[in-house]
């Protein structure tokens, strides 16, 4: 390593707080720092970042060595990236292979690929964070402990610096900041949350900002159009409206039905096309009839009491677009999705499918748009969708190229060629996942021999194939909600056997457990009144909604039963919190069953019967669940959740939403070692059981059943075939005997880096 004279770089950052008074711009004098760090410690590459607090954003302000427009794009959170981790947690970050750590964030729009030697320093002024000084360097190892100190020496002389800086030139930055909403100098990454990964890139349209009708009236103003053109209007449209449910449903049985009802049923009500007609009669321009009764139809649903109801007013509109495109004899650009990435505010479960059926790109949508099942949804249909803070998204130009990488969540607004590229060869590799089909082995063993099955998580029918493909050994949940949830009423016995003899047929005799209806919390049926619930999570959801309404729970369970006949079937309860919900619920099988068979109704009537495990009111409880149980299925998203409090879509205590927390594991353990004693076996399901980092932990507790969504099944099957059991068993009771987090942590953090 070169040897460094510090205490000349002292005195001369000593000398800026003379210059800064003169320099133009806050901008400028940051400049001159970095150039001076640069050329001091022969470092090629050197940057500062400044946070603010009222937005939560580090922003690259200067920098030598580093694409230059790169300065105000690049913003981070606390703790992203290995200069947010720095900041976040107010200590130095040294790394010699920066792009191995496990918190490298990577900005291909900067150009720091070439550099791994890393070093950030936060700047601070007490407990309050001003931003980072960041040198980099091709060389490896190329920062002692030494230049660590003093660089720690050097910020705190630039707090204050900067601070005053602040003081007598910032004033303008910071109104500028606060205009900034309504400015057209927008950064142009953003980063956000995963809620579907993928990759894509397009132009964008925003939902809200749409003008449906100004061009086709413009368009129309010199001509006349007759009844009967609107006549065949509505004709035509009714008949392309018919073609697109077809073509939904072939593609989404299960979930399709009758999206387009509302807008067809509109197409059949005298009264609306009578409206419109009448008003034609009185001299009215057809166009302007269709614009002003759609219009007026729109305000009608607007001012309905409910939700649900109120979003009706988006099928009046696109009523209005498709009947406009048919008499006009035109199509309305802005409107066609087809290939472009949809920015909205919110959607509903019907709306991901109708963007599915028109073959959009991807989604962003802004905070609080997105729940569980919508996430769930659009991971099935394979739209990337990211969750983004950035309301001026909503205000993007039409025809705004966007880049969307759906992995890291970040949002690239406008992006370079080079960005592109570089994107393209990565979402290259991910698409390489038919040969990762390809090399799946059929059966999953443990390095020293010991079989482990992976399951599929299915979501739609669309799934199987994908989970056929992967190799699954068998459907171990398949999440019956969502032919409610797309509904506007309950679908009947008859509209669900469909459904469930399909992925049965589909699944071609492989196992398949049925997870009654799972709904509640953010999973809500829009036609159903839950009345008011303060904390809908702790409210009527789950089985408690099926106990409570148990003619829709029978409708349910003769659906699964008719349609497991002669197959290898299993139903499973969510969300169990008693014995006694336990032992209703199954005789509520029985009864059904019973039925069936006086009926002379074909059905497999004595399926293994099992439940979630997700609430810490089992724990104590265990022993005599496994007794009336057949099988349990750890839901470790929601047992993490409700065992530490935590709401892990909140940002504000993410940080407590630790799947390794020692309360967490020693639970995981209890339950294997009831099940295995009563002789029941268990899997595991959620994001847990996709972590590479807890699999060895899992087999070491006695875990030999994986539910998953099937893309993860090549990672798991190698880290599986990497592990050897009883190493596992060894290091699961090293980690059993840990109590505290921070112990954990950095265990974990370890696994991390050496998988990364």
């Amino acid at each position: 390593m070169p040897k460094r004279d510090h205490t000349k770089l002292i005195c001369d950052i000593g000398e800026l707080t003379e210059i800064f008074s003169d320099a133009p711009s806050l901008e400028s004098f940051l400049q001159r720092i970095v150039e001076m760090v640069a050329e001091h410690m022969a470092c090629p590459v050197c940057s500062i970042y400044l946070y603010y607090e009222d937005t939560g954003d580090l922003v690259l302000k200067a920098t030598k060595g580093l694409n230059p427009s790169a300065i105000n794009n690049v913003r981070m959170k606390l703790g992203e990236g290995l200069t947010g981790v720095a900041v976040k947690e107010l200590r130095p970050i040294c790394v010699k292979n920066a792009s191995r750590s496990s918190s490298y964030c990577h900005f291909p729009e900067i150009g720091e690929e070439l550099y791994e030697s890393f070093m950030a320093v936060p700047i601070v002024r007490g407990v309050s964070r001003i931003g980072a000084l960041v040198v980099q360097n091709s060389k490896k190892d190329d920062f002692s402990e030494e230049d660590v100190r003093y660089f720690r020496a050097i910020s705190s002389q630039l707090a204050t610096v900067i601070e005053t800086a602040r003081l007598l030139i910032g004033f303008n930055e910071k109104q500028g900041r606060q205009k900034e909403p309504d400015s057209l100098s927008h950064p142009k990454v953003i980063q956000g949350r995963v809620g579907s990964r993928g990759f894509a890139v397009a132009q964008a349209v925003v939902l809200d900002n749409l003008q449906p009708f100004a061009k086709f009236l413009a368009h129309a103003k010199d001509r006349s159009y007759s009844i009967d053109d609107f006549t065949q209007a509505v004709r035509k449209t009714e008949e392309r409206l018919q073609a697109l449910q077809q073509q939904i449903e072939q593609k989404l049985a299960d979930v399709a039905s009758l999206i387009f009802t509302a807008q067809i049923l509109m197409l059949k009500d005298k009264a609306f096309v009578d409206t419109v007609a009448a008003g034609i009669r009185r001299g009215l321009p057809a166009p302007k009839a269709i614009v002003a009764v759609v219009e007026e139809y729109m305000k009608k649903f607007e001012d309905l009491p409910t939700a649900y109801l109120r979003e009706k007013k988006h099928d009046v509109k696109d009523i209005g677009i498709k009947l406009l495109e048919n008499l006009v004899g035109i199509s309305d650009e802005e409107n066609d999705l087809r290939g472009k990435i949809v920015i909205a505010e919110e959607l509903l479960p019907s709306d991901i499918l109708k963007l599915s059926s028109q073959d959009v790109r991807g989604v962003l949508l802004l905070s609080g748009g997105m729940t569980s099942h919508l996430s769930i949804l659009a991971r099935s249909l394979e739209i990337p969708v990211i969750i983004s803070d950035a309301r001026h998204l909503l205000k993007l130009a039409p025809s705004t190229m966007v880049l969307m990488d759906a992995e890291e969540g970040k949002i690239y607004v406008e992006p370079s060629e080079t960005i592109v590229k570089a994107f393209a060869k990565k979402d290259d590799s991910r698409l390489s996942w038919k040969k990762a089909c390809e090399a799946m082995k059929p059966a999953t063993r443990t390095k020293d021999g010991t079989r482990v099955r992976l399951y599929a998580n299915v979501n739609l029918l669309h799934d199987v194939q994908i989970a056929r493909e992967y190799k699954c050994e068998g459907v171990g949940l398949y999440r019956t909600e969502f032919p409610f949830i797309v509904r506007s009423d309950f679908p009947s016995e008859e509209e669900q056997y469909v459904v469930y003899k399909k992925l049965v047929d589909g699944m071609g005799g492989k196992e398949i457990v049925f997870r009654t209806l799972d709904i509640g919390g953010d999973k809500v049926l829009s036609y159903y009144d839950y009345g008011h619930e303060e904390n809908p999570f702790l409210g009527l959801r789950s089985i408690r909604f099926s106990l409570r309404h148990k003619d829709i729970f029978a409708q349910q369970l003769r659906a699964i039963l008719r349609a497991g006949a002669g197959a290898e079937i299993r139903i499973m309860f969510p969300m169990i919190s008693s014995l006694d919900e336990l032992l209703e619920a199954k005789q509520v099988v029985r009864e059904c069953a019973a039925d069936l068979k006086k009926e002379g109704i074909v059905c497999h009537s004595t399926p293994p019967i099992g439940m979630m495990v997700e609430l810490p009111a089992v724990l104590e409880i265990i022993d005599e669940l496994a007794e009336e149980s057949d099988f349990f299925s750890i839901g470790t998203n929601d047992f993490i959740q409700y065992m530490l409090a935590v709401d892990r879509t909140n940002e504000k205590v993410a940080d407590f939403y630790l799947p390794h927390h020692p309360s967490i594991l020693r639970s995981l353990k209890k339950i294997v070692d009831a099940a295995a004693k009563h002789g029941k076996d268990v899997s595991v399901c959620g994001d847990m059981a996709h972590d590479e980092r807890y699999v060895p932990y899992f087999l070491g507790i006695g875990i030999r059943k994986f539910s998953l969504d099937p893309r993860f099944f090549p990672k798991i099957q190698k880290t599986v075939e990497s592990t050897n059991l009883p190493e596992a068993v060894r290091q699961a009771q090293k980690l059993l005997g840990r109590d505290r987090v921070s112990d954990l942590n950095a265990v974990f953090e370890r696994k991390a880096k050496a998988g990364s």
